[in-house]
């Protein structure tokens, strides 16, 4: 079907939608009832009902606040063969949102919320900036590779960023092979996070993959979609990667419907996947509003592929502020050029210079969000569901205050390369950070709701 989106939309009315009921006995009136019938608004985001199956739906539906009590209420059954390790693992553009909106610094606002979900019942409360330094090193490394066979391969460049959900359902369901062949393998943060935990901390702690349940806390809801992708699902053990996301304002809701605040909150360190120890204060990556892709793999291909120390980087607006480049020259020749382009008007755009052969860039940073991933639709919104731009601001000030670490520098990640998947180069590397995305033929059962 025609995608949606094609078609200007005035209506930003959020729906509301009752999330599915559970058939697992937990129906009963225990601490958790209120919360277990609250509702999840759906904004607008790029994934519209035109790519979505009826299925896919339903099970979207099913990462909500319910599917997490229903964990928490097994656990407090008698029956411990059927208790699950609770982890919660919090994405880097959420927390400038807590922080904005309870007026606290991110690191008071990481630590309230790690007490507020252990508060609940959760074990353990992870940052997934650790998956977002593996998933650019992957990116950096794969994008040299690309630029090097350029001459050989036909699709080796553009390179487009994988870690925005929203655009690769549309690039898999609408732009087929034109657009998948280009885009990068190595897995989003989301998904590497994934990984840690059903894989690396599943080991340490000596679990199962499935007796794990994994909720991620996200800026948006093409998260949900992105979680129940087959390739992050091992039939071995039944287990899906990530078994729920929920976005920060559904947290908020069960903080209201709680009758919590942040500031009451006894603050507790956030934990580390590595051994005993905590978490210290929160970085960042490089970038305004995103995991810093771009910013991170120029630095690393002009070092690489030119041997230019670049240090800082200058952003050229072109038709809009979501549409920047970035470019590298040397001996007077423009060796490399790159673009970030947010939202869907841009990526429109973007799709239509590479159809006419009038495509100059080497690399894409894609997000479907204008303003990048910390206006997730998850987050930032009014309750009339526009767009919360004093409180964006607010969130954009704080997000760029936070230190920024390179992924390069991170001891964790270079042991576990070594520990863990047997080197740089080894072919658990591949298995266990990569994936691959194609075109999708299929036709969606157009549901009745604004998704």
């Amino acid at each position: 079907q025609e995608c949606s989106k094609k078609q200007k939309n005035d209506d930003t009315q959020s729906t509301s939608v009752d999330p599915l009921s559970s058939n697992d006995g937990f129906e009963e009136k225990d601490e958790f009832h209120t919360l277990a019938n609250a509702k999840t608004l759906l904004s607008d985001c790029l994934a519209c009902d035109n790519c979505m199956t009826s299925e896919e739906g339903a099970r979207v539906f099913q990462q909500n606040q319910k599917e997490l009590f229903r964990i928490l209420n097994l656990n407090k059954k008698c029956d411990t063969s059927k208790h699950k390790v609770l982890v919660v693992s919090i994405c880097p553009q959420s927390l400038p949102y807590f922080a904005a909106k309870f007026n606290l610094s991110v690191n008071d606002a990481a630590k309230r919320l790690c007490g507020f979900l252990k508060s609940l019942g959760v074990h353990y409360v992870f940052d997934t900036t650790i998956a977002a330094d593996f998933s650019i090193l992957e990116s950096q490394r794969e994008f040299v590779q690309r630029y090097q066979r350029r001459n050989q391969e036909e699709h080796a460049l553009p390179m487009f960023a994988s870690a925005c959900p929203g655009w690769i359902r549309y690039a898999e369901r609408v732009l087929t092979n034109l657009v998948t062949s280009h885009i990068c393998t190595a897995k989003s943060p989301q998904q590497i996070m994934g990984s840690l935990v059903k894989g690396y901390f599943a080991r340490q702690q000596n679990l199962s993959p499935d007796k794990i349940f994994h909720v991620i806390v996200a800026p948006c809801y093409d998260k949900k979609l992105e979680a129940l992708r087959e390739d992050f699902y091992t039939a071995l053990y039944n287990s899906q990667e990530v078994d729920c996301v929920l976005t920060s304002g559904e947290i908020v809701q069960i903080m209201e419907q709680k009758n919590v605040s942040m500031k009451d909150v006894t603050e507790v360190a956030v934990d580390s996947l590595f051994d005993e120890i905590k978490e210290g204060d929160v970085v960042r990556h490089d970038g305004k509003r995103s995991d810093g892709y771009l910013e991170h793999i120029f630095k690393h291909a002009a070092k690489e592929l030119f041997g230019v120390d670049v240090k800082e980087i200058t952003y050229k607006a072109l038709k809009n502020k979501d549409f920047q480049e970035v470019t590298l020259e040397k001996d007077g020749e423009t060796v490399l050029r790159f673009a970030a382009a947010y939202g869907f008007r841009n990526i429109q755009n973007m799709v239509l210079k590479l159809k006419k052969g009038k495509f100059l860039y080497h690399f894409v940073e894609v997000l479907a969000c204008p303003g990048g991933c910390l206006n997730g639709k998850g987050q930032a919104q009014t309750e009339d569901g526009k767009p919360d731009k004093a409180l964006l601001n607010q969130m954009e000030e704080v997000y760029a205050a936070i230190p920024v670490r390179l992924p390069e520098t991170n001891m964790h990640v270079q042991q576990m390369y070594q520990d863990w998947l047997e080197g740089m180069d080894s072919k658990k590397v591949q298995e266990t950070l990569h994936t691959k995305y194609s075109a999708v033929n299929q036709t969606a059962s157009n549901l009745d709701i604004k998704w």
